[in-house]
């Protein structure tokens, strides 16, 4: 079954909202994971806007499933994953200022850094995963720089669901057989919901992990934590 990482960072969004520690960002991810989560996702960014360096620490400390560390390996990015040391990184080109990742990697354009980049997290052990857009050539080149993994960038895919869910699904299912056939492990994130998750899985089984947070926060005012994280698991198992 693809498995479910949840993103907190909206949790921490909410927290430092006001100061404090309510909602309490590591009795969140422990609760996720009681509820049936298999990973924990954060997306640090330099300004710590809302996950914060020190979380990313205590949460490696807590946490019984996987921690995934996104971001953009520049600054105090590659200091932290060396000292956490967390079951997957993946790396995500977002600028500083971003609100939210917006593109993939180039991974032609840019092979020579994202190979030194790779070689070293797995030379740790970490497993690397590369964020891209549904493109085939972009596929091949997160291969030739070694990564373990990609993350398909699903904000395009989310966008045209309503319209042309077979549309929308036609470039994914192209990128995800280019990553098979080239050993890639296969994961995908950004913009997954309770209405176009399962259509993607039932179509791409080969995903190994979907990381949601925002989606699946929003729910949760409504739902309950509990209760959606146990929806989103019931759309990974309609395969």
């Amino acid at each position: 079954m693809t498995r479910l990482s949840v993103n907190i960072n909206k949790i921490a969004t909410l927290r430092n909202a006001r100061g404090g520690n309510n909602p309490d960002v590591i009795k969140t991810a422990l609760d996720c994971e009681r509820f049936g989560a298999q990973g924990i996702t954060v997306h640090p960014r330099p300004d710590e806007r809302h996950i914060r360096y020190e979380d990313v620490r205590v949460l490696k400390k807590v946490i019984a499933t996987e921690l995934n560390i996104e971001g953009n390996p520049l600054d105090k990015f590659i200091p932290l994953v060396e000292e956490v040391k967390p079951g997957q990184v993946t790396l995500v080109p977002d600028a500083a200022n971003a609100i939210t990742s917006d593109a993939g990697w180039d991974t032609i354009k840019h092979q020579d850094y994202l190979t030194e980049v790779v070689k070293h997290f797995k030379s740790l052990g970490i497993r690397t995963s590369v964020f891209v857009s549904p493109d085939a050539r972009i596929v091949e080149g997160a291969a030739k720089i070694g990564a373990d993994r990609i993350e398909l960038y699903t904000e395009p895919y989310a966008s045209a669901f309503q319209q042309s869910r077979e549309q929308a699904i036609k470039p994914y299912k192209l990128a995800a057989k280019v990553a098979y056939d080239c050993g890639l492990g296969i994961n995908a994130g950004h913009d997954l919901d309770l209405h176009n998750l399962a259509y993607l899985v039932q179509n791409i089984p080969a995903i190994d992990e979907v990381s949601i947070g925002h989606a699946l926060i929003c729910d949760a005012l409504y739902l309950g934590l509990e209760n959606t994280i146990q929806l989103y698991l019931r759309c990974l198992q309609a395969k």
